[in-house]
């Protein structure tokens, strides 16, 4: 058996190998394709996206657990998604300057070349899009790598987008996370694109470093949310319960930690394990993507509340990979489930004093993807957004934003911009061009 599977990995290895070069010899007559074509072929796949949205979303289903209409939702983002950067594509330009009235200055955002994505399984369609479009839609060429959780997924997104391209523009490599790597590492690469875990996008830093690629990162969140004690906190609960249980807590900006002040804590909390309580019967939660996952999860859970804090809903797992809305009291600055991801449907309370201490120990964290806060305060909206150390700060939502919105990560949440029209910016290089007629003869 350890012979079959490295032969394997051997074969794929080679495939790996095979699709970066496919994508060099593609990029020089993708990149001189006009920007107008390129964007028809992504709207192209944008459509065909749409008519196989059933068959993408029951594979989804099978592969991760994500619930069927929330598997279609994601697919029909994705869909919206290349429709954006093709609509961007062509309007993407570079600015003249004014120079001597004899002379020409510009400067002209050019493809990086190829590029390796390598994409989550937790929202695989959308997030994939977003990287394949933009890049596709700038003149680069693309080796796409899905997570090893939804091999299938990937594999028949990427068909589907490729079926509009010219052979090598894109191609999809299936493999864990070496197979990653030697993606990441391939010294023809020029940009390499991760939404993960931290600590491979470190790897893939390091890796980066001896090759000159560039990096884009979206890696793990710690995200806050602060509750005010001037909201009502039956509804702050309700926004606590979406941030923390939503998909099973598997979002990349999933509430992780959340403070309350005293004063409403108990009302807050009793609330917050009603919210619990009515999952997955009356409001659906899918299970969690492996018993891995479960696993991990539940090695927070436990150590919390081996180290003081007080179990109030959940906290056994479930059949298979399920695992409960779980809530948590008492949680500690010190303890694991409040300082790093959990990524599943766990809401550990922290209950502070007042507004103050929840947002200085809000700030207190390597994280910085996300973060949000509810009061009723515009002071205190203010100063959170002012203060806290995170690419997104979300006031009175958890979940929301705007179309072509863009986030850059903070600290050990990553680097560059994944989504939104400054992924064009990402993307591309600028090359500075100065022209000048010469002297006749």
């Amino acid at each position: 058996m350890t012979d079959l599977i490295e032969h394997e990995t051997t074969a794929t290895f080679r495939e790996a190998g095979d699709a970066i070069v496919a994508a060099r010899v593609a990029f020089a007559e993708w990149a001189r394709t006009p920007a107008a074509e390129r964007a028809a072929a992504l709207k192209a796949a944008a459509a065909r996206l749409r008519e196989r949205i059933d068959e993408l979303a029951e594979l989804n289903h099978r592969e991760t657990g994500k619930l069927l209409d929330e598997a279609k939702g994601g697919i029909e983002a994705g869909a919206g998604t290349l429709e954006q950067y093709a609509e961007l594509g062509p309007a993407h330009r570079g600015r003249s300057l004014q120079g001597s009235w004899g002379a020409t200055d510009l400067m002209v955002p050019e493809p990086r070349g190829v590029v390796v994505a390598l994409t989550p399984w937790n929202d695989p369609v959308a997030v994939a899009c977003g990287l394949l479009g933009a890049a596709l839609a700038t003149g680069n060429t693309v080796v796409h790598k899905p997570s090893e959780r939804c091999p299938g997924v990937g594999a028949l997104l990427t068909e589907i987008v490729a079926e509009q391209l010219p052979e090598g523009v894109l191609r999809c490599v299936s493999g864990d996370g070496r197979v990653g790597a030697q993606l990441a590492a391939h010294p023809d690469v020029d940009v390499v694109a991760h939404v993960g875990s931290t600590a491979t996008g470190r790897s893939i830093a390091a890796a980066a470093a001896t090759t000159g690629a560039k990096v884009l990162l979206e890696n793990g969140g710690n995200d806050a949310l602060i509750v005010d004690s001037d909201v009502d906190p039956r509804w702050a609960a309700e926004q606590a319960a979406l941030g923390a249980f939503a998909n099973a807590g598997q979002i990349c900006v999933s509430v992780e930690r959340i403070y309350v002040p005293r004063a409403i804590a108990d009302e807050f909390l009793d609330a917050l394990v009603e919210q619990a309580g009515k999952r997955p019967h009356e409001i659906p939660m899918p299970r969690l993507v492996d018993e891995r996952m479960r696993d991990e999860v539940h090695a927070q859970v436990t150590e919390a509340v081996d180290d003081g804090a007080r179990l109030l809903a959940g906290g056994e797992p479930g059949e298979g990979s399920f695992y409960p809305a779980t809530v948590l009291a008492d949680c500690a600055p010190t303890m694991r489930i409040l300082r790093e991801e959990t990524f599943g449907p766990v809401a550990p309370v922290r209950v502070v004093e007042d507004f103050d201490q929840a947002l200085r120990e809000a700030c207190d964290d390597r994280y910085g993807l996300a973060a949000t806060v509810l009061t009723n305060s515009m002071e205190h909206a203010q100063r959170a957004w002012r203060e806290l150390p995170v690419g997104t700060v979300k006031v009175n939502a958890v979940f929301g934003g705007a179309p072509g919105g863009a986030a850059q990560p903070h600290g050990a949440s990553g680097e560059g911009f994944g989504y939104g029209p400054e992924l064009l910016d990402e993307l591309t290089r600028m090359k500075v061009v100065h022209m000048e007629p010469a002297p006749r003869r």
